[in-house]
């Protein structure tokens, strides 16, 4: 049997093994038009004449290179040889990941899937076929790894997610090539994959064929291997986990109540594992939640007194004696304990929106909704009280700007001292962006420059007529 042919069984093995497609079923195929997207078509196309499977093609121009018109007709091309409806997606990605603070990598990203599944719930589509392959998988893997992932991540790409299904999961990049190589089938060239611009770019270059040249000739299944083998580890404990969550985790507004007896008595593997998925459930995107967060959280159970954590996203970890709060400040997330009446029981909230010439939204001179310049906001904000190393920046007589000690802007303002421990601090890291109640912060007010404008609310709270002065200090 020719080579090919044996690596269409393999694949077609492997699609068998992990339930990828189901006769009958319609599937979305996601092809760039490079190596690994064209072999994923033509091992589809093989497929069908042994499993009944309605197939279309989907091709995104991201809008970055000169060619990419080319790679769209080649696919288009490809297509009518075919027989196969096809469908092309224009996007400005790199316009898009300035907008909204990605990078073009992340965006590229949301943009195929979110294309993928409009097309898919248009076609009623029951899979979106994606080209991952082995090198693929190993890559993410040691990505994670660098990151701080914990087990879950490790676990790297799998088969099926959803509706999203990967075939080519059990090929080497190299066995992809060959096959296309022996079969004479041609394919397109993405500069951008040759460079070191984006971080698995350089996994790939520099790690990945270091490891395979001077450590292990078989590195990439080695650690493909490993992941699948934490992913088998990652769902057992993920069913411990949720048990664990049953007894020890209560659900109230916007977070969680931990029970800190309970919590210590659990094994460590399960207990940081429930704060993971906690965290992973609370951040907006499931993103940028490593396992130094965990541990920072995680310690709140162990430590004495009522300490607190800031992590990604405005999420807050707090402990109260026997309990310990989990909650998201930074979008709308009810506020508990010891607070100044009048901000108890109020939610804060978040609007983002450009400024432009349709924009004649005029800034709000009341107490408790204010703007900021969002571009000038350079971590997660977070709500919370004071702590030491705090400062705000005000202008002075001349108008220029600086640095103040939160304490001496407090006594400046004659704020009593008791008051102090308690009042609500927007921040950004040690910079309090909104000294809630009395003013914020020079830095971020919004100018002429602005292009983007966060609006911080706090609902609730006795808005009525109070203004405010030319400085931002309430009336």
């Amino acid at each position: 049997m020719e080579k090919y042919k044996l690596t269409e069984e393999k694949v077609f093995s492997y699609i068998g093994r992990h339930h990828i497609f189901e006769p009958q079923n319609r599937v979305v195929a996601g092809v760039s038009g490079g190596a690994d997207s064209v072999c994923l078509l033509f091992v589809l196309r093989e497929l069908q004449k042994k499993m009944p499977l309605s197939l279309y093609v989907v091709h995104i121009n991201h809008g970055i290179r000169p060619d990419a018109a080319e790679d769209a007709a080649f696919v288009e091309k490809l297509c009518e040889s075919m027989q196969l409806p096809f469908y092309l997606v224009r996007e400005n990605v790199r316009e898009l990941a300035y907008e909204q603070h990605r990078s073009e990598e992340e965006m590229g990203r949301i943009v195929r899937y979110n294309a993928f599944n409009r097309i898919a719930d248009e076609l009623h589509a029951d899979k979106i076929a994606v080209a991952h392959n082995m090198n693929d998988k190993s890559e993410t893997m040691l990505y994670n790894l660098f990151r701080g992932s914990g087990i879950k991540g490790l676990g790297s790409i799998r088969p099926v997610r959803d509706k999203i299904v990967r075939p080519l999961l059990c090929l080497k990049r190299s066995e992809i090539e060959e096959y296309l190589e022996e079969r004479g089938i041609g394919f397109c060239t993405d500069e951008t994959n040759e460079g070191d611009d984006y971080t698995r770019n350089r996994i790939r270059h520099h790690i990945l064929s270091y490891a395979e040249q001077e450590i292990s000739g078989g590195s990439i299944e080695h650690i493909a291997r490993a992941a699948d083998e934490l992913e088998e580890i990652n769902n057992y404990l993920l069913l411990k986990t949720y048990a664990f969550k049953e007894k020890c985790v209560k659900k109230e507004n916007n977070g969680y109540i931990f029970d800190v007896e309970e919590f210590q008595k659990e094994a460590p593997v399960i207990a940081r594992r429930l704060l993971y998925e906690l965290l992973m459930e609370l951040s907006p995107h499931g993103r940028d939640i490593a396992s130094v967060h965990v541990a920072e959280l995680n310690e709140l159970f162990f430590k004495k007194g009522n300490p607190s954590v800031s992590l990604p996203f405005g999420i807050i970890g707090r402990r109260e004696y026997n309990r310990v709060f989990l909650y998201r400040a930074s979008e709308m997330c009810a506020l508990e304990g010891n607070l100044p009446a009048a901000l108890d029981k109020s939610i804060l909230k978040f609007e983002k929106f450009p400024v432009n010439a349709e924009n004649n939204r005029k800034a709000p001179q009341k107490k408790y909704t204010k703007w900021f310049d969002y571009d000038k906001i350079e971590q997660s904000l977070v709500l919370r009280t004071r702590q030491p190393g705090d400062y705000i920046s005000i202008a002075d007589k001349s108008g220029r700007e600086i640095h103040k000690p939160l304490k001496e802007y407090f006594i400046n303002e004659k704020i009593p001292a008791a008051d102090r421990e308690v009042i609500m601090l927007l921040a950004d890291g040690a910079h309090i962006v909104w000294v809630i109640g009395y003013r914020i912060s020079e830095h971020y007010k919004v100018t002429e420059n602005t292009k983007h404008i966060l609006q911080a609310q706090l609902i609730n709270a006795c808005e009525d007529i109070e203004t405010e002065d030319k400085n931002g200090r309430a009336n």
